[in-house]
């Protein structure tokens, strides 16, 4: 393994103001969750007072139900924001510690790196853009770490590839928020370039660098089901609260406050270490031509950020132009 985990912790304690902001950000979200369903299943069961009891467990399921699918819609439209403040944010203050930086305290962090993700990357809806982008060619990647791992001549190497690409795609999913520390890292002004940078350079170091992320994804999920475990019976009491009775409830909240505390602890420690490992793997490197080749013609999405890298610059070049001197 390439990665510290002490080092790790080191980066969530130096950057405790962020990881509280998780905290409430992605706790909130839960209790706005269970608040939602709770009211919702609560005007179910009163609905269902005008029939037989049938009618009142179903009224009351499809109220809870609507609660929940309610806030599901809201953070469908604040993803973005979600990746721009929160996720992209703390990017931004562990890559600086990582390069021996220093940090504000306080509130002042989270400033600051909102400062870093706006000189980076401008506006939230770009850099959802470019996150789509990113995790697309990742996509790819990992189809053609894939492809080498079925012409290795392993006996029944076929019969567990299934279980291989999940957890290959599970894992991926620590890697796209890496990419953008690159463009943070280098204080590129094109962050489009700087993406098709990073992952070229993962491309050419995809197998120690996704043996670190298979590492890291054992952990995540393993620390996210003890803490499903310990949430059942908290989440059961929440159901017994509830009018009505929702059989599956205590398994649903259950496992939404083991996602926040994902969100909000374990994935932020698990890019922590993430990032010790893309730094230390790629330190000194330049992207190899033969797999931005490789990159080229295995993913639109791939093309699709040069074209958008090549787009900025010109309009960058026109930016700085000197104006032209009038006419006689």
């Amino acid at each position: 393994m390439d990665f510290s985990i002490s080092r790790g912790l080191g980066l969530m304690r130096q950057t405790a103001p962020f990881v509280l902001f998780r905290m409430v950000v992605y706790f909130a979200i839960t209790a706005a969750y269970i608040i939602a369903t709770g009211t919702g299943a609560g005007i179910g069961w009163g609905i269902g007072g005008f029939g037989d009891e049938e009618f009142r467990a179903s009224s009351t399921f499809w109220g809870g139900l609507i609660g929940f699918g309610g806030v599901a819609g809201v953070l469908f439209f604040l993803r973005d924001y979600l990746l721009y403040v929160v996720k992209a944010g703390h990017i931004a203050v562990m890559v600086e510690l990582l390069q021996g930086g220093t940090l504000p305290q306080g509130r002042g962090q989270i400033e600051h790196a909102r400062a870093v993700v706006t000189e980076r990357f401008g506006q939230a809806s770009a850099l959802f853009v470019l996150d789509r982008l990113i995790k697309g060619v990742l996509g790819a990647i990992t189809g053609l770490v894939q492809g080498l791992l079925t012409i290795l001549p392993i006996p029944g190497l076929d019969k567990i590839m299934g279980l291989v690409r999940a957890y290959l795609r599970v894992a991926v999913g620590l890697l796209d928020e890496v990419m953008l520390a690159h463009a943070i890292r280098t204080k590129s002004d094109n962050p489009f370039a700087s993406a098709r940078e990073a992952l070229v350079l993962y491309g050419q170091n995809a197998k120690p660098i996704m043996i670190n992320a298979v590492w890291l994804t054992a952990i995540v999920y393993g620390l996210s089901l003890v803490v499903f475990v310990l949430m059942l019976a908290p989440a059961a009491a929440v159901v017994y609260l509830m009018p009505g009775t929702i059989a599956a409830g205590g398994v649903v909240f259950a496992l939404l406050f083991a996602w926040a505390a994902k969100a909000a602890l374990i994935e932020p420690l698990a890019i922590a270490c993430m990032l010790q490992v893309f730094f230390k793997v790629t330190e000194g490197q330049t992207p190899n031509p033969e797999w931005e080749e490789k990159l080229t013609r295995a993913s639109d999405k791939f093309r699709k950020l040069g074209e958008k890298a090549a787009s900025l610059v010109g309009v960058q070049a026109a930016a700085v132009a000197p104006a032209a001197p009038p006419g006689d």
